[in-house]
């Protein structure tokens, strides 16, 4: 068995991968230190794909430290190391369910992959294995339920139950994020704990809507072909356009999603 990304790497989908990165930057920072990646690991990040995750690892691990990407997809790997310049940060093609590597790692992180794994546990005790002893194990994703608008606004809830139930058809688990620290503590992860973080966005900011127009974007081809909505219904041309007026018109803010985070440490 192996895993699947169901999101694609055409244009569209970097595109809004960049995005999303830049919405989640801080946070993730925050979470992967207070984890305890440190300088001078060596860490494994799975499912790397535009390699923002191993970037912003291999500052916080300096040049004594290393950092291995892993991601499955060519198209990712070229553009994770177009955009890379550290000399301790590479990037390797492979399966996360099945990547084994000839050194031990001091840490394994993944942000936003176990959303996309069939068997998140088994994943997690695979990787489990390939760190030190006490080495840690860091794992960021998303409670896409959290997603709303305030005042509730029915555009845009609409659409979060399309984005759910879009996600659920294709086999994904948007509200992962709110089970990390159980999926850790059922792999054998000890002194597990974590915690999550929402970023609140200005009324009027662009972000909002062309975040959650790009998700519906990716996902429309599911959402088209399992029969919740038409083409014309989504109507993708004015989609961000839409989002926004509708939260202009109810004085809405858009929340995004919660970045939750798990750690803990091999036995």
């Amino acid at each position: 068995m192996s895993s699947t990304y169901h999101l694609g790497s055409e244009d569209p989908e970097i595109a809004r991968l960049e995005l999303q990165a830049e919405s989640l930057e801080a946070a993730s920072r925050l979470l992967l230190r207070t984890a305890g990646v440190a300088p001078g690991m060596r860490v494994l990040d799975l499912g790397a794909g535009l390699g923002h995750v191993s970037r912003a690892v291999g500052e916080l691990v300096g040049s004594d430290g290393e950092v291995v990407g892993l991601e499955a997809d060519p198209r990712m790997i070229e553009e994770a190391q177009a955009r890379t310049s550290m000399p301790h940060v590479r990037f390797v093609q492979g399966d996360v369910l099945s990547f084994v590597d000839d050194e031990p790692f001091d840490a394994v992180v993944g942000r936003l992959i176990l959303f996309h794994l069939p068997d998140p546990v088994a994943a997690l005790q695979h990787h489990l294995a390939a760190l030190q002893r006490g080495g840690r194990m860091v794992a960021l994703d998303f409670d896409v339920a959290a997603v709303r608008s305030d005042p509730e606004e029915p555009f845009t809830m609409h659409l979060r139950e399309l984005i759910l139930t879009a996600f659920r058809r294709v086999g994904t688990a948007p509200t992962i994020g709110s089970h990390l620290q159980d999926l850790l503590a059922d792999a054998g992860v000890e002194d597990v704990s974590g915690f999550g973080i929402e970023p609140y966005l200005p009324a009027g900011s662009p972000m909002g809507p062309a975040m959650m127009s790009g998700v519906v974007r990716t996902l429309a081809p599911a959402i088209v072909g399992h029969g919740l909505a038409t083409e014309a219904e989504l109507d993708l041309d004015t989609l961000t356009e839409r989002i926004a007026a509708a939260a202009e018109a109810s004085g809405s803010v858009l929340v995004p999603p919660v970045l939750a985070g798990a750690w803990g440490r091999r036995p």
